[in-house]
């Protein structure tokens, strides 16, 4: 994808602004790159030449939402002060934006959300992304003396990751998931596979 200068970036965003908006009308399946072009007030050539094929083209718009999705958890997860604390504070995160519209794709067929899709169908941006957003805070927490020696980092991030998205996809019997105290105990407890 050519976003080396500005305005070719900005030309960019403008089509991923476009193909959001025709995915929430005619769905991921239907959009079209004629579609995305008329949207966007573009020709189709200029949105073939920043995306050569429609597959391209849906990939990065869900990238970038994955990659908003991690920046937006920054701020909650740095609150921790241990690597229990941000893991606890990512669920919490994870959790509580399941449904938001910040993260939502509305398809002309229902209400799946974009965090949804991610999760379901292209969910190798947003876990490369995330796991790559927990390297820095491991490498820390290493360095407090909080990880089991010998760990693989990268391995643990994975775990985190998928550990979070579990409490946006699946119910809990032995919790109470509204009650942030209790879902914050239940994370410290059970992360002692990993912490020294």
């Amino acid at each position: 994808m050519e976003t080396k200068h500005p305005l070719g970036e900005r030309t960019a965003a403008r089509i991923l602004d476009a193909a959001e908006r025709c995915m929430g009308r005619f769905g991921l399946q239907r959009v079209s790159m004629n579609d995305v072009a008329v949207e966007a007030g573009v020709s189709r050539g200029t949105v073939y030449r920043y995306f050569p094929v429609r597959e391209d083209l849906v990939a990065a718009v869900l990238e970038r939402t994955a990659v908003a999705f991690v920046e937006a958890s920054e701020s909650r997860v740095d609150v921790g002060e241990t690597l229990a604390d941000q893991v606890a504070e990512a669920v919490l995160f994870v959790h509580g934006h399941r449904d938001d519209v910040e993260f939502t794709l509305r398809l002309p067929a229902g209400t799946d959300s974009l965090l949804a899709m991610l999760l379901s169908v292209h969910i190798e941006p947003l876990l490369e992304a995330w796991v790559d957003f927990w390297g820095p805070r491991l490498a820390a927490a290493a360095g407090r003396g909080e990880l089991r020696p010998g760990l693989d980092h990268r391995q643990v991030g994975e775990w985190i990751v998928r550990l979070c998205f579990t409490f946006a996809v699946m119910p809990s019997v032995a919790l109470d998931l509204s009650d942030e105290a209790a879902v914050r105990a239940f994370v410290r407890l059970h992360m002692g596979g990993v912490l020294a």
